[in-house]
């Protein structure tokens, strides 16, 4: 049970279940009734595991070449694929089975989704646009909890700067995490942007994309939350952003993780004080 813990990251989900209850108290105009919570809880569980463990199949003969992941369940043989498979088929049952219980167009719209994070791993063997394809993939979490609330694309533009505060958020912070294979991805012919454009320069991109982000949430505040409460705590993530890239260069890891898990946290904070 230990190895399988460690081979889905399920602690990751600090990132994505602000995001998803964000969008759901959006797309519910307040909290979402408890069944719906419930729900999307469900849904959101049965979609990182089965992301993770997709990511983890399709990178494995990668993840064995590289120093800093080789002793992961898959390439350490910990795990055999087989049981990944197992573990993806069971998380994508009850991703689904908990969008069908939510609404037919949840439904409908679930292997959307499921398309991406089949797509994702294999972005970084073609372009160094990879990035952005993660943050497009991620940014179906926060979409997904509002349609799970809203039930409907009618008011699609109350969500469309979370949905790309999102997308431009997770590509900031997936270039900082790949400044620890730079080497690696350029020995490797991956085109992640630092292997690209260098350690420095691609920092620099992750800066300008986390500022986009920011940008996008002042939008949301000044167009759709419309409340003076918000401005504190667009005031505590632009500080914990100052603070990621002020340590980005030295400490990637706990810039990566530390730092925007915590963000995740304000900005639904943010969304819900703002948006009650």
């Amino acid at each position: 049970m230990k190895t399988y813990a460690r081979f889905i990251k399920l602690e990751h989900a600090v990132f994505s279940l602000p995001l998803i209850y964000a969008g759901a108290w959006l797309g519910a105009g307040g909290p979402p009734s408890a069944r719906v919570a419930g729900l999307i809880l469900l849904a959101a569980i049965g979609g990182r595991v089965m992301a993770m463990g997709l990511n983890r199949l399709i990178d494995a003969a990668i993840d064995a070449r590289n120093p800093r992941t080789k002793n992961r369940e898959l390439p350490s043989g910990a795990m055999r694929p087989a049981e990944a498979w197992v573990i993806v088929g069971l998380a994508g049952l009850l991703y689904a089975g908990s969008a069908a219980a939510i609404a037919p167009v949840c439904l409908a719209w679930s292997p959307l989704p499921v398309a991406l994070f089949v797509l994702y791993p294999y972005l970084k063997r073609f372009t160094a646009l990879s990035h952005l394809g993660l943050g497009l993939a991620w940014s179906m979490a926060p979409l997904g909890g509002w349609l799970a609330a809203a039930q409907s694309f009618a008011s699609f533009s109350d969500v469309a700067w979370l949905w790309l505060f999102s997308v431009v958020w997770v590509a900031g912070f997936d270039v900082i995490y790949a400044t620890m294979d730079e080497a690696f991805d350029r020995k490797e012919g991956l085109h992640s942007l630092p292997a690209r454009a260098g350690k420095a320069s691609a920092l620099r991109i992750a800066a300008l994309l986390h500022a986009a982000a920011f940008m996008a949430l002042v939008i949301l505040q000044r167009d759709v939350l419309r409340s003076s409460i918000g401005l504190p705590w667009l005031l505590a993530i632009a500080a914990i952003l100052i603070w990621e890239h002020a340590v980005a260069p030295r400490e990637p890891e706990f810039a990566f993780f530390h730092l925007n898990a915590v963000i995740g946290f304000l900005v639904f904070g943010f969304v819900l004080l703002s948006g009650g």
